[in-house]
């Protein structure tokens, strides 16, 4: 999962798109990159690690321009190499970057015909890399000196004929301006918004709206499944639907865990959609437990706090935090490795032991992937002087792998495949696991928009809603997701973690 960003303003953009960026840390903590254009030439620094620690004052002041883009960055199947940190270019035609949020699902063919038919060579093992590529293949077959509207849907057109999976993507042109589109599922969030100042109008592309409004910017909507929105460099915008067959069938794991509870995503808050979740896990909870002896529900922060602190509301007992988290650790989820993500949950969480002693305790989280993090919280409310541990998962199980830009891990690592609950129940030590029915979690999400036609819900279903995935597939994820494997492809790239400016001879 990752966060992208772009604005053409009448001023420079640096650090409006840095600030963006800081609000956008939540999608990824790998990389993080901005590329700006001023007189013909792009100014790109990207490099591994946290935004504030990417860019320093010496960089900012190189970032020039009016027009830009950025990303941040967790790295999914592959290596957390600062070669695959975007913003990526390629200089013809015109000159480009772009920056993806998502996975392409036949990205190997993609290559290979990029290689093949195309003529174009791929220097890293990212997907994103080849997006790009086609991009800029089929702007380059349109023939246009100085590209309008028309040429740039076109290539948005052909890019949509050519690529599976899911994409959100925001690509700039040198001299032109910046083009955001989404795949034809809108399976990744995107949307845009407008800035009105004296000197004109300003418009901003972000994964979140949370980005927008940060940054004074107003929601204009979501980028629909398969459009494309241009913005010309003079602030000129123009829309068009370049998909054939558009669907909207947004990933649900967003309103889960990856989006902001301020965001609005296709029309849904993000917060109100926690809310319910955690009024259904209540109704759960009366169902099979009407005699319940929960003394509190506790959550573990932060995504999980709405809807624990609405379960707690329905469930007439008290909300306490029972643990304090240390900010300065990053979200165990989007680590790559299992040795660190086990080491950090201690770091990051430490339980305030009045709110445990004798207590039942009822922890909720937003969900359940590897099991590493929630057995050890159980032990650490135990160990706290908890009577009885309980525990709730805002999400059904997870028991297949992601393949559209979630770094869920191979099959093999979920807890919760080929596994009852009360299996999982054993593993991770609890005296009662409680997970959210999947129909309640749709009913959570789906009560504002119409337009919505279905949820992407894979890691729960096991239904891959762009119809192109197979055991042979998943086989090959499996291969590359394993912890082994990405522990061995890092350490073959830490030679390569270095940093990267364009047009820069210092640091």
């Amino acid at each position: 999962m990752c966060g992208i960003v772009g604005i053409v303003s009448t001023t420079n953009v640096n650090q409006t798109i840095y600030d963006a960026l800081t609000v956008l840390q939540h999608r990824g903590q790998d990389a993080a990159g901005i590329v700006t254009f001023q007189d013909e030439r792009f100014f790109l620094r990207k490099d591994n690690g946290l935004v504030r620690d990417v860019f320093h004052t010496r960089h900012m002041r190189r970032l020039v321009g009016n027009v830009g883009i950025g990303h941040v960055r967790y790295p999914t199947a592959g290596s957390s190499s600062s070669a695959e940190a975007q913003p990526f270019y390629v200089n013809s035609p015109y000159g480009i970057t772009l920056a993806h949020n998502g996975n392409l699902t036949n990205a190997d063919d993609l290559s290979r015909d990029l290689f093949r038919t195309d003529l174009r060579h791929i220097n890293t093992n990212s997907d994103s890399e080849v997006l790009l590529n086609v991009f800029a293949h089929e702007l380059q077959k349109q023939g246009k000196l100085n590209p309008t509207k028309d040429e740039i849907f076109a290539a948005v057109r052909s890019v949509h004929q050519r690529c599976r999976g899911a994409y959100a993507v925001i690509a700039m042109i040198t001299g032109y301006g910046i083009v955001g589109f989404r795949d034809p599922k809108g399976i990744r969030p995107v949307c845009y918004g407008v800035r009105k100042t004296e000197a004109g109008e300003e418009f901003m592309i972000a994964s979140e709206s949370v980005a927008l409004s940060a940054a004074g910017f107003t929601l204009v909507r979501d980028i629909a499944p398969g459009e494309a929105v241009y913005i010309e460099t003079d602030g000129t915008l123009y829309t068009e639907q370049c998909a054939e067959d558009p669907h909207l069938i947004p990933c649900i794991f967003e309103h889960v865990y990856f989006a902001r509870p301020d965001s609005i995503i296709d029309k849904v808050s993000v917060y109100k959609a926690r809310l319910r979740m955690g009024e259904t896990l209540a109704e759960k909870v009366l169902r099979e437990r009407p005699n319940h002896d929960i003394d509190v529900v506790m959550p573990i922060p932060d995504t999980s706090r709405t809807s624990a602190m609405q379960m707690a509301h329905r469930l007439g007992v008290k909300f306490r935090e029972g643990f304090i988290k240390n900010r300065y650790i990053g979200r165990t989820f989007i680590m790559p490795g299992q040795t660190l993500r086990k080491k950090s949950v201690r770091q990051k969480l430490n339980p305030i032991g009045l709110e445990f002693r004798g207590k039942n305790v009822m922890l909720v989280d937003d969900s359940i992937v590897r099991g590493t993090t929630c057995k050890e919280i159980v032990q650490m409310a135990r160990d706290a002087g908890a009577r009885k541990v309980y525990f709730a998962s805002a999400a059904p199980p997870v028991r297949y792998p992601n393949v559209y830009g979630i770094d869920m891990p191979a099959a093999s690592e979920l807890i919760a495949h080929d596994r009852s609950i009360e299996e999982i129940q054993t593993l991770i030590g609890a005296d009662w696991l409680l997970y959210q029915d999947l129909e309640d979690l749709i009913a959570s999400v789906s009560d504002v928009n119409p337009d919505i036609e279905g949820w992407e819900c894979s890691v729960f279903d096991g239904n891959y809603v762009t119809g192109d995935i197979d055991k042979a597939y998943l086989q090959r994820l499996e291969e590359q997701r394993s912890d082994d494997n990405q522990s061995k492809n890092n350490a073959g790239q830490d030679m390569d973690n270095g940093i990267i400016d364009l047009y820069n001879d210092e640091d």
